[in-house]
């Protein structure tokens, strides 16, 4: 396994390679990577149908992936499962071999005879890597960056249009308390005029009563 993997750092995205794995056993392989450097795999598994006739891929299946940093007594810088297909990526912390191994299991109900049944092991695991090159890796997910570049448009349409929503009601909002200020200031005008009116009134009649007593009081 250390001579194939090689061959796949000669360019960013290499063809996809296929090897197979018994399901009692993991499959490693070493790659000597510089500081710095990205990794991605993409990987498919599959296991071989004999209703078919062919290789299948399964529900069944998961993959355990575990990358490993050999000068730095095996410290693992990738763990994680999988299902039948999937996809890692890490970045080399220091330059040195770095060793990556798959472990297959199956629940599919067919892994005890898989291994008979096909001559070449019980699972063919189809890896495509890409080293080194962030441009390449950025175009393979290409569809995935336009698809959130688009929802991110999308949400930042709503935003605006929750924004000019917000503007529409704090205008409203300002014309319905300037309306509200006017008339409460000329309901306070008018009960002044009418407070003023009445008392004029009141006095007036206090006044002409006076007079009146004052009148009686001499005849």
């Amino acid at each position: 396994m250390r001579a194939f993997l090689p061959l796949l750092s000669l360019s960013a995205v290499a063809q996809a390679l296929y090897f197979y794995i018994d399901v009692t056993s993991p499959k490693c392989f070493f790659e000597e990577l510089p500081k710095d450097t990205l990794v991605m795999g993409h990987y498919t598994a599959e296991e071989w149908d004999d209703h078919r006739q062919a290789w299948w891929k399964h529900d069944g299946i998961s993959i355990y992936i575990s990358v490993d940093e050999i000068f730095d007594s095996e410290h693992r810088v990738v763990s994680q499962r999988g299902g039948a297909s999937g996809k890692f990526t890490f970045t080399a912390a220091e330059a040195g071999d770095h060793k990556i191994c798959f472990t297959p299991s199956s629940n599919s109900g067919r892994s005890n005879w898989l291994s008979l049944s096909s001559p070449n092991g019980g699972i063919r695991l189809t890896l495509d890597v890409a080293i080194g090159e962030t441009s390449a890796i950025e175009s393979s997910d290409k569809d995935k960056i336009q698809d959130l570049a688009t929802r991110v448009k999308d949400l930042n349409a709503r935003l605006n249009d929750i924004r000019r929503e917000q503007v529409f009601q704090r205008e409203r909002e300002a014309e319905f308390r300037d309306q509200s200020e006017s008339t409460n200031g000329r309901v306070v005008r008018w009960i002044l005029i009418q407070l003023t009116v009445i008392g004029i009134t009141c006095a007036w009649q206090l006044s002409h009563l006076r007079s009146f007593f004052i009148k009686q009081k001499l005849t």
